[in-house]
């Protein structure tokens, strides 16, 4: 079983910035392993915000492109999500995802995330 442990969400002013840690309990060094940050608003789907490949590949949503950066320390076995220029509309539960495969995927508990405008 794959335990994530989100962290490092909080309320900020619109413009700022805040960087989100997520550690698993297992290696995320696998060629097999997408890692990824989803989040979701009250009332609305959850959406994919950013990805990272076993090949280092990104992906981002395109509301997020050029403020956000996913990157990971496999020393650690963390993802981070780096935030900047937030807006308003990113005010949301942001879930951290592992995805082995496409067949065994596990979520973390999430972290709220707050931008006042």
């Amino acid at each position: 079983q794959v335990q994530l442990v989100e962290s490092g969400g909080g309320l900020v002013q619109a413009g700022g910035s805040l960087r989100l840690s997520c550690a698993a309990s297992v290696s995320i060094f696998s060629i097999n392993v997408i890692m990824g940050w989803y989040r979701q608003a009250p009332g609305k789907q959850r959406e994919l915000v950013a990805e990272i490949t076993g090949r280092g590949r990104t992906n981002y949503a395109d509301s997020v492109k050029g403020r956000f950066t996913i990157s990971r320390d496999y020393a650690k076995n963390t993802v981070y999500l780096q935030m900047s220029n937030l807006r308003a509309e990113d005010t949301a539960v942001y879930y951290c995802n592992y995805n082995y495969q496409s067949w065994h995927e596990y979520w973390g508990q999430g972290t709220q995330v707050t931008v006042s405008s």
